[in-house]
């Protein structure tokens, strides 16, 4: 590991004035900090988020779930609340790698990180989620760029993402045995403005299926995708 800066401010603003040029924000730290152990990455000073208490949240408002960045995967995976609106989400979060994992990764840094074999971004494209940062609110079309690339800019970070919440919706994949991360995603969801489909783990970064979402306007059953 390279020689770095360590801080821990205690609010957004304060992250974001520290975490300007090449700092790197820490979530979780689940896989930044791996990364950084074998040398793959490195950053002269890491900004962690740990001590923002603001950004530790679920919030249910009339037909949207919004999660605060630093809400571990864990938290969603009980959220009595997520299981009530959207269960899909909920039984994603409570299936991504293991417990140690579950307990310190968070919803913020999965997305902020977009490995393309990563859960959380199917159920972000799918779910047609909106990202807020400290500067603005993102669409999910517009937020995953390539491999390990969004459309966060140097400085900007994820504070929260909120998820309309639909008729229907389901995830399931084909887990790396090890990692647990999914060799293949695939997140289904009917929401109100019809069906999308987001796929992860089969390209360099998550991305809908046109086709499918077709032929489940007409039929959203297993039979219509066949």
């Amino acid at each position: 590991m390279y020689e770095f800066d360590y801080q821990r401010p205690a609010s957004v603003d304060a992250a974001v004035k520290i975490g300007g040029g090449d700092a790197r924000f820490l979530a979780g730290g689940q896989s930044l900090v791996q990364s950084m152990r074998l040398r793959l990455a490195s950053a002269p000073t890491l900004v962690d988020l740990g001590g923002i208490p603001d950004l530790r949240f679920i919030k249910v408002d009339g037909n949207t779930v919004s999660i605060g960045a630093m809400t571990t995967h864990a938290t969603v995976a009980r959220s009595a609340e997520v299981i009530a609106a959207i269960p899909a989400l909920a039984e994603l979060a409570g299936g991504i790698g293991d417990p140690m994992v579950r307990n310190l990764g968070t919803i913020g840094g999965s997305v902020a990180n977009a490995d393309p074999a990563a859960c959380y971004p199917s159920a972000v494209l799918a779910l047609n989620a909106t990202i807020k940062t400290n500067q603005r609110t993102i669409a999910a079309d517009d937020f995953f760029k390539g491999l390990f690339e969004t459309a966060l800019q140097p400085g900007e970070m994820v504070v929260s993402i909120t998820f309309p919440v639909v008729k229907q919706a389901a995830y399931q994949k084909l887990r790396q045995p090890a990692s647990r991360f999914a060799l293949v995603g695939v997140f289904v969801a009917n929401g109100p403005e019809g069906p999308r489909v987001a796929v992860t783990g089969a390209a360099s970064h998550v991305f809908r299926v046109t086709e499918m979402e077709t032929a489940l306007k007409s039929s959203f059953t297993p039979d219509a995708i066949a």
